[in-house]
């Protein structure tokens, strides 16, 4: 079975894959010798031709192990709610349409730090935790030094009817419920990452359409 797992680094993405990819002219290939992430970092930042790039391995969920290693990783967890109707929810942040996450607490269980954020994020109370749909990995500088933020996604759902609210505080500025068949205005703007959560549910459909140049 093909593994394939993205990394995000700036408007770039990173496919660590077992299989070669759709379309690979479209991609720049890079050494599977080389684990270290700030090496791989240096690698695509620095090349401007290609906006996707490939590590083609035997094994890529080890692979993705051993270059997690040489990071340094912030965990992070979040989750997909869905609604007695059917519609999912979303926040309002930094002028795009997100899902509910934020960073881990020191001893936090994975799925009860995603419940927590869930809740503090959009005024509700989750009705239940589910299973884990999926973990996402981006890149960004902090201090100087590169993070690499990896998230899990947990499914939830809620039964209540409380007022939606956003938390202010932490720069979100409205909190939504969509349809399943208005996940286009999400698509429209939202992140990879987020388009990588809502494919594994089938809420849309492969994003990683290859692109030019």
């Amino acid at each position: 079975m093909a593994q394939k797992y993205r990394i995000y680094i700036n408007e770039k993405v990173l496919l660590i894959t077992s299989v070669q990819p759709n379309h690979p002219e479209n991609f720049q290939k890079l050494d599977n010798q080389f684990f270290d992430f700030k090496t791989i970092y240096a690698q695509v930042t620095n090349q401007h031709k290609y906006k996707r790039f490939f590590i083609l391995c035997d094994d890529a969920k080890a692979f993705l192990k051993k270059v997690v290693k040489t990071a340094f990783v912030i965990e992070a967890s979040g989750g997909l709610v869905k609604n007695s109707a059917g519609d999912y929810l979303f926040i309002y942040r930094n002028d795009k349409w997100d899902l509910p996450k934020g960073k881990l607490e020191k001893g936090e269980k994975k799925k009860e730090g995603g419940v927590r954020e869930v809740e503090e994020e959009c005024g509700i109370t989750v009705s239940k935790a589910g299973k884990k749909i999926i973990s996402t990995y981006h890149t960004y500088i902090s201090k100087g030094e590169i993070v690499l933020k990896k998230t899990y996604w947990y499914s939830m759902k809620y039964k209540g009817s409380e007022k939606l609210k956003p938390q202010l505080e932490e720069g979100i500025t409205d909190v939504q419920w969509f349809n399943k068949s208005h996940m286009d205005e999400i698509k429209s703007n939202t992140f990879p990452s987020i388009m990588d959560v809502l494919e594994k549910v089938d809420l849309l459909k492969d994003t990683a359409k290859p692109l030019k140049g």
